[in-house]
């Protein structure tokens, strides 16, 4: 079983810490004279051994410095700052309201030619509908506490629709059939977010497949995750975005989206999926 993305984060950070830690050793350095040269307390360098406390980019070169390794603090302040945006807190990212947020991603998705989408809670943000985002935003904002800037953040998710109809662009997206279900939203809102999804379908950068409630698994459900031409999966949880860039990973994540793919249904099958979903709301 693939290890939790927020595990392969928190190993990124003790990976960075024990080039650090080497990058001591070979210079013949103990914890307490490396400290000493840094200026702080012995304890600092051992929580970032360990990984518990990450560097800034201060901490890195004064470390570089110490062990005359100047020449390899560029490198290593790139991977800190690397690894510290694979693990990023909703609450963190939302600190300032959602809409920062939404316009981030449709830089990711302008850049991105081919994104395989699988969701097993919401439809992805570029197939909502304005009343459903409302809906679902307000939703998110109210349980995380954060800066209601619900209006702004729906306009900029509802503007990264625009990608689907612009040349160049491919989405690929595996809905649970639960997604069609779940009363994220009020009836009218649902049966408009339904419609919405039966006019995308005809589009032709446009692949949607339903994995209906009586399939027999070969994949369990699974987290919502975005992968991004191959090179980058993000993952969301409860509580943060993560992203994955590590190959191996990402080939995890591409090798469960084709099983998940395998349990699918495609156009008519799909669309009667949808269309009982919307006669379940009369």
């Amino acid at each position: 079983m693939t290890a939790s993305p927020s595990s392969s984060a928190q190993a990124a950070r003790e990976a960075l810490a024990v080039r650090l830690t080497h990058l001591r050793r070979d210079a013949g350095l103990t914890g307490k004279v490396l400290s000493a040269r840094c200026g702080w307390h012995p304890a600092k360098t051992t929580r970032i051994q360990k990984g518990d406390a990450p560097p800034s980019d201060s901490d890195i070169r004064a470390w570089c410095a110490a062990c005359g390794a100047d020449d390899q603090a560029d490198d290593l302040i790139a991977t800190a700052r690397a690894v510290d945006s694979m693990y990023l807190e909703w609450r963190r990212l939302h600190r300032g309201g959602m809409r920062k947020v939404q316009q981030d991603w449709n830089t990711l998705h302008e850049r991105t030619r081919v994104c395989r989408v699988y969701v097993s809670n919401v439809p992805p943000g570029f197939f909502q509908t304005p009343g459903f985002a409302t809906a679902l935003m307000g939703q998110i904002t109210a349980f995380q506490g954060t800066p209601n800037d619900v209006a702004e953040a729906v306009a900029a998710r509802v503007a990264r629709s625009r990608f689907l109809y612009e040349g160049g662009h491919r989405y690929v997206v595996l809905m649970e059939e639960s997604v069609l279900r779940y009363r994220t939203a009020d009836p009218d809102a649902m049966r408009g977010q339904l419609r919405h999804l039966l006019a995308v379908m005809p589009l032709a950068s446009v692949s949607l497949g339903i994995i209906p409630f009586t399939a027999q698994r070969t994949v369990w459900p699974l987290e919502a995750f975005y992968v991004h031409d191959d090179t980058t999966a993000v993952v969301e949880t409860l509580t943060a975005e993560i992203k994955v860039t590590q190959p191996r990973e990402v080939a995890d994540y591409a090798k469960a989206f084709a099983g998940l793919s395998e349990m699918a249904v495609h156009g008519d099958d799909a669309r009667a999926l949808i269309q009982a979903a919307m006669d379940a709301l009369e």
